[in-house]
């Protein structure tokens, strides 16, 4: 597996997320020929941008909204109170560069064959869905996919014209159900939440039918994510055919247990961790009672591969080669990989003093 890596890529247009511009935007990248291979990717991947914003180095994951290979590689910013890399993106202009990093993530839908999918996202978490959505009904045409899209109201719909266009479009293989919060649809099934009781309504009128997917997408909040399994599980749902993202609206993701670990006032030494990277070794101590290994192998100058930083997105994702080691939290992994040994830097402490943590294992 080759290691994710940054190049500067131009941005070639900018266009405001829904209605109101202040919103958020849609970066959409000019890619040059000798990169394109680089950055093919399967729908429902993301790009991590980085920039350097008030003298610090940001870096921020945005799902990737297009088509697989028939549009320019676009992704969907949603402006956040106080977000320092979303409210930066409102400033750029067409022509600007990023440093943008190869395509990353697994909450993908492979191209080709004849599928049956749900999709269920939540504000922003429609991006990686309408890549998906755009590519199967396109490329797959005895597919057919459901989308159940939650928003406060019609004005903060992400994407309204391009979900509409494709519902146009593909009249008979694109089902499609707006649920709003904040503003009263004719359909009463169409107003409140996306939670148990909503998913159990459309499944008594036949709009979904849970045991009968190929596969399920869930984008959006944890508590929404959360809720929503466990109601399509109770429906029939086929475990392993359920597939989930989160996104956070936190600007610098923190964990709960990181939040709850006392920090020692003392200076320490911390315990010697080797990490391999691009066939390199280089040995860092990490304090383990006050950072994670991630955290320590920045501020020893590495350039290790990382995106959200709190255990969602996987780009951390490297192999305990040996030592003992604990993480914090993880919302990626699969149990196989962590029986087989993996973990996410970004929430990885040394429990040992002869930790190896190999990058470059695939």
């Amino acid at each position: 597996m080759a290691t994710p890596a940054f190049n500067p890529l131009t941005i070639s247009n900018i266009r405001p997320l829904t209605g109101n511009a202040e919103d958020g935007v849609a970066l959409t990248f000019d890619v040059p020929e000798p990169l394109k291979a680089q950055y093919q990717f399967i729908p429902g991947q993301y790009l991590t941008l980085r920039a350097q914003i008030n003298g610090e180095d940001i870096r921020r994951s945005y799902s990737i909204c297009s088509h697989h290979s028939e549009e320019p590689l676009e992704v969907g910013i949603k402006c956040v109170e106080g977000g320092q890399f979303s409210n930066f993106a409102k400033t750029l202009n067409a022509g600007d560069q990023l440093q943008v990093m190869t395509p990353e993530g697994r909450f993908t839908a492979a191209i080709g064959g004849k599928h049956s999918y749900l999709l269920i996202a939540a504000g922003s978490g429609i991006t990686p869905c309408l890549s998906i959505a755009k590519s199967v009904l396109t490329d797959e045409p005895d597919s057919h996919i459901a989308l159940l899209y939650g928003n406060h109201n019609t004005d903060s719909i992400m994407f309204r014209e391009d979900v509409d266009n494709l519902k146009n479009r593909f009249t008979e293989r694109f089902m499609l159900a707006h649920i709003l919060t904040a503003e009263k649809q004719d359909a009463a099934i169409s107003n409140g939440r996306i939670d148990t009781e909503k998913l159990n309504q459309l499944s008594e009128y036949g709009l979904i039918d849970a045991a009968s997917y190929d596969a399920i997408y869930l984008c959006g909040p944890q508590a929404m994510t959360e809720q929503c399994t466990e109601a399509l599980l109770s429906l029939g749902a086929n475990k392993e055919r359920i597939k989930f993202e989160l996104f956070t609206t936190a600007d610098s993701p923190v964990t709960q247990q990181q939040t709850k670990r006392s920090r020692s006032k003392e200076k320490t030494i911390g315990t010697p961790v080797t990490l391999v990277i691009d066939g390199a070794e280089r040995t860092i101590q990490v304090d383990g009672d006050n950072e994670t290994v991630l955290a320590a192998g920045l501020k020893a100058g590495l350039d290790l591969p990382f995106s959200c930083a709190g255990g969602m997105c996987c780009t951390c994702r490297c192999k305990v080669a040996s030592g003992d080691t604990e993480m914090d939290l993880n919302f990626s992994l699969a149990d196989w990989e962590v029986e087989a040994g993996y973990t996410l830097a970004c929430q990885t402490r040394p429990k040992s003093n002869d930790v190896v943590l190999d990058f470059d294992a695939t």
